[in-house]
């Protein structure tokens, strides 16, 4: 089986077109273990769509099933462009979350993100105030004035006892950092989509930023997200690592 490898920030994933739907979780865990797989944060599978370029399948490393991944959408839209499955820099597909509308301009894509939805603003935990937003996935937020540091053994626990990713975040002007821990990889991630779009949901709501904000995952890489005419877009480069055979 031939596998495309692409990183979307430091989040990286394996990709591959097939014909029809099954149920790959178990080839998602074994594509994805670092030692004796590819090696990734997630799996897609294209599948033919007869009103959209494609419908995808996303896998998490953990082999469980995910409705949408920012940097994913991104990477796969690249994907399907450099194949002729989308054409003319754009791509148009159909996630667990909605429909994904991407543009393509070289290695640079940006995503129309699904409609957040603030799920709860009141979340207390150890004296911080967390808020609970689905963008694409649930993700946890709170607001530091500084995240050098971030206790995964705390992200971890709060990760299960709401089901769901754990982003902290701060900023500076219209510039935010992100750092998330990743329900389904079950650690931090380099960069997370749908985190960074779910940490300017809620400093936008509170007026902290602007409709335009510089972002900085773990990665350091600069991403984008703004807020225009109602719909949320990420935006950034991507890379397409390798291409290989796997016996697998």
């Amino acid at each position: 089986m031939t596998v495309t490898k692409y990183s979307a920030n430091g989040n990286d994933f394996v990709m591959f077109i097939a014909q029809e739907k099954a149920d790959r979780s178990a080839l998602a865990k074994t594509l994805c273990h670092r030692q004796n797989g590819v090696g990734a944060d997630g799996l897609v599978v294209l599948i033919p769509h007869k009103e959209y370029d494609f419908e995808w399948e996303f896998y998490n490393a953990d082999g469980s099933y995910a409705a949408m991944c920012g940097n994913a959408s991104r990477a796969v839209a690249h994907f399907a462009h450099e194949k002729g499955i989308a054409k003319d820099g754009k791509a148009e597909f159909l996630t667990g979350a909605g429909v994904i509308r991407a543009t393509i301009n070289g290695l640079y894509v940006v995503s129309d993100m699904t409609e957040p939805r603030i799920i709860r603003t009141d979340i207390e935990e150890e004296g911080e105030n967390w808020w609970l937003i689905d963008s694409g996935v649930p993700h946890l937020v709170a607001v530091r004035d500084n995240i050098d540091h971030f206790d995964l053994a705390k992200a971890r626990a709060l990760r299960e006892k709401y089901n769901c990713n754990v982003n902290i975040c701060k900023f500076e002007g219209d510039t935010m950092y992100v750092r998330t821990y990743e329900r389904g990889v079950e650690d931090e991630t380099l960069a997370c989509g749908t985190g960074i779009v779910a940490c300017f949901v809620r400093n936008h709501k509170e007026k902290k930023v602007s409709d335009q904000v510089k972002v900085f995952p773990k990665s350091g890489d600069e991403l984008y997200v703004n807020y225009e005419d109602g719909i949320y877009r990420f935006g950034g480069k991507v890379t397409k690592t390798f291409i290989a055979e796997t016996l697998i």
